[in-house]
């Protein structure tokens, strides 16, 4: 395991080590399962963003074999 050193102000390290303390954990353990949640976060997000762009990708294609259907739905020698 990998140790990290880190400097915050007084006040975010006060904030955690009440939150540690009403949650039962260690300050490590808090601060520990903060990044856990900020790494699912940021993954959720840019998963979300490949899934808007494969989409948009899509909707770009089935508008194009929309408009050819449209030019030959009308036309019974097509």
């Amino acid at each position: 395991m990998t140790t990290i050193s880190l400097r915050l102000p007084d006040n975010i390290v006060h904030r955690i080590d009440v939150n540690a303390h009403l949650l039962h954990v260690t300050r490590s353990e808090y601060i520990k399962k903060a990044i856990i949640e900020m790494n699912a976060d940021v993954q959720e997000q840019t998963r979300k963003q490949r899934l808007m762009a494969a989409s948009q990708l899509v909707r770009k294609e089935s508008m194009k074999i929309n408009a050819e259907f449209a030019a030959i739905e009308d036309d019974p020698e097509a």
